[in-house]
């Protein structure tokens, strides 16, 4: 697949929760952001394609800018004991400098080594699971865009956090001769 390293930030960074019942249509959101200097070009794609309405499902991201798409579980049986293999992949690639060819025209263009994807999966919950009920009905009135922030906030803590993991075992290791301590009375 593409060996580039997914220039937009997709928020939630892992997966997308949908809320039941799931006897009426369900809608996740999942914010895209362009951090870079270039026009990126964006598509969605699932792994169940009957199964989600998503709105807008391509489009050009300007530079610094960000779009929330929506995306929509169509109604259907829930049985909590089947397994779920829903899977999303936003895939994106930089326009290049000064191309007026349309968007269409870009992606068939395209080869491998232009392209960037992340994949995210589907988690389905209902509403006795305790992590929905925690999260959307604590009495705070907190927005779901609120919560992505928080969890994407989150998952930048955990990196960071293993990153200091990370260098304090290197740091161990570099000094692992004796120390010693002088103290001056």
């Amino acid at each position: 697949m593409s060996t580039l390293e997914q220039v937009l930030v997709i928020n939630p960074p892992k997966e997308l929760t949908f809320k039941g019942p799931f006897t009426s249509v369900v809608s996740s959101k999942l914010r895209l952001t362009n951090p870079s200097s270039k026009k990126v070009l964006f598509q969605v794609k699932t792994t169940a394609p009957k199964h989600y309405c998503v709105r807008p499902n391509s489009g050009v991201l300007e530079p610094n800018s960000q779009i929330t798409v929506s995306v929509m579980l169509q109604p259907f049986d829930y049985d909590p004991n089947e397994k779920n293999s829903h899977k999303f992949m936003v895939q994106s690639m930089f326009v290049p400098s000064g191309s007026t060819e349309s968007p269409d025209l870009l992606w068939k263009k395209a080869n491998a080594s232009q392209l960037m994807d992340f994949k995210l999966r589907c988690i389905f919950l209902q509403e006795s699971d305790t992590f929905w009920t925690a999260a959307s009905s604590n009495g705070l009135g907190i927005s779901d865009d609120k919560v992505m922030d928080l969890i994407a906030y989150c998952e930048y803590l955990t990196k960071e956090e293993q990153k200091l993991r990370q260098e304090n075992r290197r740091l161990r290791e570099d000094n692992s001769a004796p120390v010693i301590i002088c103290t001056i009375l």
